[in-house]
């Protein structure tokens, strides 16, 4: 995983400057390109997620963000605006720079380190200055390829390597189709990808999975037989959690990404919450073009060391169908050992967590 640097959100924050200033004498009442807000507020956007992720980042806030928001002063002209982003991006940089290894803090997109925020923050610059410029008549700009290409890196484990790094930071953000692979309706980036081997686990969110249950992608470029029935039937178990107020994040499925290309080529993850004695129930399930790979096991491996990594989870259970013997490989592979036999005549698998 690629590690951000203060330097970066520095790199970001000159060429968005040098961009924005160019356009100061323009009219930024108008709406943004694809946004509700005018390139005003979207500049105000920027600075406010400067200061909102130095302010998680400093104070390590655990569970929601830090309540306090940013305004520009009445009659703050662009120039001006300009000069809160330079100010405010250099406070995002500073606690970049100050943060130690441990320090993590929440985001609605995965808990995140420095270099996450860093790479946050990175994000909404370049985006944002694109959909300024591109409102207010400017269609060619085009930030640093290497700046773009350790962005994809941190945060968007399901964005293509082929293509150019700046159209597909525009694909994987919704701003744009690419190649063959058309503009997304819902997209998100992923500040804490678990990485499994051979493969990562991305979060099936609740606006992602609505988008997978109605039949989308979920903003995933799958292999060509994906998504299979059952990654469908996950995202709607998580619209229900969802509406019944039962959804923990992380609690979820997720789909497993290959790494060698970026695509999706699977589903796994949890049926819900641990129980009150910490026992979990997971599932998996990969397209047909994928199996026999190993893609699984290092899922699987990957997701139950993630769930041993949060408190009171004792043991992970599965139920599989008797004639799935690919499956039951996979459960004896990463460790699960057979202990009987469900109601309805599946196996029982369990995996305790490791002792200390």
């Amino acid at each position: 995983m690629t590690i951000m640097t203060p330097h970066a959100v520095d790199r970001s924050v000159s060429l968005t400057a040098q961009a924005l200033r160019g356009v100061a004498h323009l009219d930024w009442s108008v709406p943004a390109a694809g946004l509700e807000w005018s390139c005003y507020d979207t500049a105000v956007h920027i600075a406010g997620d400067f200061t909102a992720y130095a302010a998680q980042l400093t104070g390590r806030a655990s569970g929601a963000w830090v309540p306090f928001e940013i305004s520009a002063d009445p009659g703050t002209t662009p120039e001006g605006l300009v000069e809160v982003i330079e100010a405010t991006g250099g406070l995002l940089s500073a606690a970049v720079a100050a943060a130690r290894p441990g320090d993590r803090a929440w985001h609605p997109y995965g808990m995140a380190d420095g270099d996450g925020f860093a790479a946050m923050g990175v994000v909404e610059t370049l985006l944002h200055t694109h959909d300024i410029l591109n409102a207010l008549g400017v269609h060619d700009w085009e930030p640093d390829a290497d700046l773009c290409r350790q962005v994809l890196d941190r945060l968007f484990p399901q964005a293509p390597r082929a293509a150019a790094p700046w159209p597909t930071l525009l694909w994987v953000t919704g701003r744009a189709a690419l190649g063959d692979l058309p503009r997304r309706p819902v997209w998100r980036w992923y500040a804490e990808p678990v990485e499994a081997g051979r493969v990562v686990l991305c979060e099936i969110s609740p606006q992602v999975a609505a988008d997978l249950h109605a039949g989308g992608t979920g903003g995933f470029a799958w292999a060509g037989d994906g998504p299979g029935e059952g990654t469908r039937f996950a995202a709607g178990m998580v619209l229900k959690a969802r509406e019944q107020g039962t959804h923990r994040p992380g609690w979820g499925p997720y789909a497993i990404v290959r790494t060698e290309d970026r695509r999706a080529i699977g589903g796994i993850g949890f049926h819900g919450a641990p129980d009150a004695d910490g026992n979990a129930e997971v599932g998996y399930d990969l397209v047909p073009s994928a199996r026999g790979n190993g893609y699984a096991t290092d899922a699987l491996n990957g997701l139950a060391a993630w769930a041993f990594g949060q408190p009171g989870v004792t043991a992970l259970h599965a139920s599989i169908d008797p004639d799935n013997a690919p499956s039951h490989g996979v459960a004896g592979r990463a460790g699960f050992e057979r202990t009987g036999a469900t109601d309805d005549h599946g196996v029982r698998y369990v995996l305790r967590a490791p002792l200390v």
